[in-house]
């Protein structure tokens, strides 16, 4: 997302001898991925501010390594009309229109059978839209309705994928007994995501080694004396910030587990948003390759404690070298 800017404007002013062409295009392509207004060749705009005269320094620094020269100039005192001109220079609505078109396309034909390439689609499209942000320096109201639909399209293709998704519930979370809960059986929405996969493992490794699942077509018809969770109306859910798994984690009395506690960050992170988590994109690359080649959940399931194990091991080992 890009960066609130002060008042005033910032010029990055570069020479290059006409023999660094690879330079200039290294260069040329760094502002123009930030978002950079070229005024005219070697005369570079941005909103003057922290982020943006960061930007300028790193490519006139990259400038005087290739044997040429760069200024960096600010510029106070504009006038309304040349502000206004200037901040035409960043109007990211256009690409925000095209955006929204693509989106609501994409809404229009979302279907069951379609869910996997609009999966996809829309993955390319929040890119997409963080690319656009993150050059946008004057947000507004284009800015906002294509956050909004993009969430929107994004709400729709979960409910397709994962019927019955939890809403978040209030309340305190009441400390309880693993010995309480052993040898149950416990039951979540079927064809398992993130959430559902991370408290399963969690579940079956720290609260109850002898769990036994039930993947629920229909969580409203689950068995009686089943323990349900990650989804509405289940004994462990959704509970104000956490997810289901960080609410197992305080169930339990298993916070004060750091390796646990990140990859609660993870699960977090890759099930609601939030903090991101540098290896999110990589668990959820194998989550996803497991998922589509198991077609039984307790297999699936089998494949995602194997992952979970690892990287409890891994942030084990992490920590205890820090």
């Amino acid at each position: 997302m890009a960066t609130s800017v002060r008042s005033g404007w910032t010029l990055l002013v570069i020479s290059l001898p006409s023999r660094s062409a690879t330079p200039r295009m290294r260069v040329w392509r760094a502002l123009k991925a930030r978002g950079a207004a070229a005024l005219r060749d070697g005369v570079y705009l941005l909103p003057a501010g922290a982020a943006s005269d960061a930007v300028f320094r790193e490519q006139a620094e990259e400038v005087r390594r290739s044997g040429g020269q760069a200024r960096l100039l600010p510029i106070d005192g504009v006038d309304t009309a040349q502000g206004a001109d200037f901040r035409g220079l960043f109007d990211r609505s256009g690409d925000y229109a095209r955006l929204i078109e693509a989106i609501r396309r994409l809404q229009a034909g979302l279907t069951p059978r379609a869910r996997k390439a609009a999966a996809a689609q829309l993955r390319r499209l929040r890119r997409q839209f963080e690319a656009i942000r993150a050059t946008d320096y004057f947000p507004g109201p284009a800015a906002e309705q294509a956050g909004e639909l993009l969430a929107e399209a994004e709400g729709a293709l979960e409910a397709l994928t994962s019927p019955g998704e939890p809403k978040a519930r209030g309340g305190a979370i009441p400390r309880l007994d693993a010995a309480d809960f052993r040898g149950r059986t416990w039951a979540t929405r079927k064809r398992p995501w993130v959430d559902r996969l991370a408290s399963a493992w969690l579940i079956k490794r720290f609260i109850d080694p002898k769990a036994r699942f039930l993947w629920l077509a229909d969580p409203k018809k689950r068995p009686a004396r089943v323990l349900g969770f990650d989804f509405d109306g289940a004994t462990f859910t959704h509970v104000g910030a956490r997810v289901s798994f960080e609410t197992l984690l305080a169930s339990f009395g298993l916070e004060n587990d750091p390796a646990l506690v990140r990859i609660g960050a993870l699960v977090h992170f890759l099930d609601v948003g939030g903090a991101p988590v540098p290896e999110a994109s990589g668990v959820q690359a194998v989550l996803r390759g497991a998922r589509e080649r198991c077609r039984n959940d307790d297999a699936l399931l089998a494949e995602a404690r194997r992952l979970f194990d690892d990287l409890y091991h891994n942030y084990s080992l992490e920590l205890s070298d820090g």
